[in-house]
């Protein structure tokens, strides 16, 4: 039987700033947008796609979704995107058989995590 769902593709984060957001990214990601236009800006982070759409200053943003970009090391991870200056969400902790997740607020809101899963390996 062929599989219907083939793995998350894109995670999009809406900013009020898309070039200031794009640069941060950038920063933030090591690596430049494959596309790059005034409503979309789109970085390929290890095969899957993050995205940046132009959103309102104003808008509310939920915390019901998490998405979780994968690292070698959290703590690390999660201390330089606070140097950068993303806002502490939820530090590092361990969830259970190694598994290390945190999240952080970007400039704009939007709530970045990230895990480090020994046991996970992407198909």
């Amino acid at each position: 039987m062929q599989k219907e769902f083939l793995g998350l593709r894109t995670a999009i984060y809406k900013v009020p700033d898309i070039e200031k957001a794009k640069q941060w990214y950038t920063e933030a990601f090591h690596t430049v947008p494959y596309f790059d236009m005034p409503f979309y800006v789109g970085f390929n982070i290890a095969g899957y796609e993050l995205g940046l759409q132009p959103g309102e200053s104003n808008e509310i943003k939920s915390e019901n979704v998490e998405m979780y970009w994968g690292v070698n090391n959290v703590e690390d991870s999660y201390n330089r995107l606070l140097s950068l200056g993303a806002t502490a969400h939820h530090p590092p902790q361990n969830v259970g058989e190694d598994i290390i997740v945190a999240t952080v607020k970007d400039s704009w809101n939007n709530i970045i995590g990230i895990i480090y899963n020994p046991a996970f390996k992407a198909e």
